[in-house]
C-alpha cells in the first residue's frame, strides 16, 4: 500500500473482508491491551495503515476493537514509545504512522522458533498451574507462593523479569514435579530471550500483576480448571506482545 502521507488509510477489500476489518476485530477482553498492541502494530506491519498514515479515529478504533479508549491510548502510546506511530495536533491531527519505522531489534527471533517456544510454554505453564492446584500444599509451598507473587508485585521494571520467572518456576516448584519444574525453567529461558527483544510495557506489568494473583489465588483455594483458565490468559497476552512484535 503507498503512504498518504496527512490521509487515513484506505482498507482494500480482499474475499469480501477488508484487512482493516480484520485486524481491527474485536479483542479478547482477558488481555485487552496486549491484543491491541497487537493488532496495531500487525496493522503496520503488514502495511493496512502504511507509513505517513493515519489510523481510524480514536473513537472508531475503539469500537471496532471493543475495547475502551483508556487502553486503546495505552496502547497507542506504548507504540508511539517504540517508535511505530505519532501523534500529531491540529484540524488535521491524529495517530500517524511513521515514515521511518524501527529496525528489527538484533537477534530478533523467526517466526518458527517463536511459535515452538510459545505452544511449548502453553502446555507446560497451564499444565503446571492445574497440577499445583489439584495438589494439597504443605504451608511452606503456601508461603512460598505468597512471597514469590509478592516480590513480583513489588519489583520495579529494571528487576520485574527476574522476579517474575522466579514466580513461574515457584508455581511448577509446587507441583512436586522436578521434571516438570526443570522443563518450565527450560522454556523460560527461552521466552526471556524472546521478551529482550521487544520494549517492556509499563501498563503489561501490571497487568501481568493481576493476572499472577488469579494464577496464585486459585492455586492456593485448590481449584484446578480456574488456575488452569488464569495461567492460559496470562501466557497468551505475553504470546500477543511477543507475536505483534517479533512476527
Amino acid at each position: 500500500m503507498k503512504a498518504r502521507s496527512g490521509r487515513d488509510a484506505e482498507f482494500a477489500v480482499r474475499g469480501g473482508v477488508s484487512a482493516g476489518e480484520a485486524l481491527f476485530r474485536p479483542v479478547r477482553t482477558g488481555n485487552a491491551f496486549e491484543e491491541t498492541v497487537e493488532r496495531l502494530l500487525q496493522a503496520v506491519r503488514l502495511g493496512v495503515v502504511g507509513a505517513g498514515e493515519r489510523l481510524p479515529a480514536e473513537r472508531e478504533l475503539a469500537e471496532r476493537l471493543g475495547v475502551s479508549r483508556v487502553t486503546l491510548r495505552e496502547a497507542i502510546r506504548a507504540l508511539a514509545d517504540a517508535g511505530y506511530v505519532e501523534s500529531r495536533r491540529g484540524r488535521y491531527g491524529g495517530t500517524f504512522v511513521k515514515e521511518c519505522l524501527p529496525e528489527p531489534r538484533a537477534g530478533a527471533a523467526p517466526t518458527a522458533p517463536v511459535e515452538d517456544t510459545l505452544s511449548l510454554r502453553f502446555v507446560l505453564e497451564t499444565g503446571a498451574a492445574e497440577l499445583a492446584a489439584a495438589r494439597s500444599l504443605s504451608q511452606a509451598d503456601r508461603r512460598h507462593l505468597s512471597a514469590t507473587l509478592a516480590e513480583a508485585n513489588a519489583a520495579g521494571v529494571a528487576e520485574y523479569r527476574r522476579r517474575d520467572s522466579r514466580l513461574h518456576l515457584a508455581i511448577a516448584e509446587v507441583t512436586g514435579s522436578a521434571s516438570l519444574t526443570s522443563a518450565v525453567a527450560d522454556v523460560r529461558m527461552r521466552v526471556n530471550g524472546l521478551l529482550d527483544e521487544i520494549p517492556l510495557l509499563e501498563p503489561n506489568l501490571d497487568h501481568s500483576n493481576a493476572q499472577h494473583g488469579a494464577v496464585v489465588e486459585a492455586i492456593l483455594a485448590g481449584d484446578p480448571p480456574s488456575a488452569r483458565a488464569a495461567m492460559a490468559e496470562h501466557v497468551e497476552g505475553t504470546a500477543s506482545l511477543l507475536r505483534g512484535f517479533l512476527t
